[in-house]
């Protein structure tokens, strides 16, 4: 999916919605039994009900190489089954360099059929230009994300300079192949979200932190809305969509909670047109 068919489904779908497909077992509706099937029903039930509003899934791979050789196996037929027009986001964060490099991209966009992947860029150059050899994949660098731990070294600069997430900002649009970055940038810190995007006004942002954790659909509009892009955002949403409900209504809850936020959305796309 190139740019400019990415920002036509958002306008299309009056969404920027990105569905998280991190399915934890113990947390899945017991009915639907135990083992890789059980999470391959659960995953295509959720694709299928909120797929019309959404315009990108993400799947951590974790989640999935967990359950060994078969959650490869789940983990491709997940992603086969996200419909043609939607992003396929493969999380795996990877971060080594050269001839490696070059295989973990050819295992995400080849092997498993993801349209995009999460990249660590602490290697430099070398780890994410093998990503962006792939003409017509995205490649998306972790930024400044929300967790904790981020302050060890994201939001610090050398003898007081700027924050490491600003370098890896500005470094990485001098890459071949930069016009394909995405980057990450969490929810709960607004004021960051902010910065970064004023940095890249014309980048995508993978803005994961709505929900669960904390982050409001309102602030991270305000923070960092790319008019060029409509929008520029794409807001991952994971546990309190896929977990509305443990009940046998787990998908139609899960597709609730999905209208809500893609018409919340339709209202912000509204307003910053």
């Amino acid at each position: 999916m190139d740019r400019q068919t990415l920002i036509d489904t958002i306008r299309a779908k009056s969404s920027f919605l990105c569905v998280g497909l991190d399915p934890d077992p113990a947390r899945m509706p017991p009915h639907l039994g135990t083992g890789p099937e059980a999470v391959l029903a659960f995953n295509k039930a959720l694709i299928d009900a909120t797929s019309d509003v959404a315009v990108a899934y993400k799947s951590n791979v974790a989640f999935y190489e967990s359950m060994g050789s078969y959650g490869w196996a789940v983990l491709e037929e997940t992603l086969a089954a996200i419909p043609e027009g939607c992003l396929r986001i493969a999380d795996a964060k990877r971060g080594d360099i050269g001839n490696t490099a070059t295989r973990y991209a050819k295992a995400a966009f080849e092997a498993w059929g993801a349209d995009a992947v999460t990249v660590a860029p602490y290697m430099g150059r070398d780890s994410v230009e093998p990503f962006l050899a792939f003409e017509d994949k995205w490649t998306i660098l972790l930024a400044a994300t929300s967790n904790p731990g981020a302050e060890d070294f994201e939001f610090h600069g050398a003898e007081g300079g700027a924050p490491l997430w600003r370098r890896v900002l500005e470094v990485s649009q001098t890459y071949a192949g930069s016009e394909r970055l995405m980057y990450v940038v969490g929810a709960t810190r607004p004021e960051w979200l902010a910065e970064v995007r004023a940095v890249v006004p014309d980048r995508f942002l993978l803005v994961p932190g709505v929900g669960a954790q904390g982050g409001t659909l309102e602030a991270v509009c305000a923070a960092g809305w790319s008019a060029s892009l409509a929008g520029g955002l794409l807001v991952n949403v994971g546990r309190s969509l896929m977990y509305a409900s443990s009940g046998q209504d787990f998908a139609e809850a899960a597709r609730a909670e999905a209208v809500r936020l893609q018409r919340a959305m339709a209202v912000e796309l509204a307003a910053w047109r």
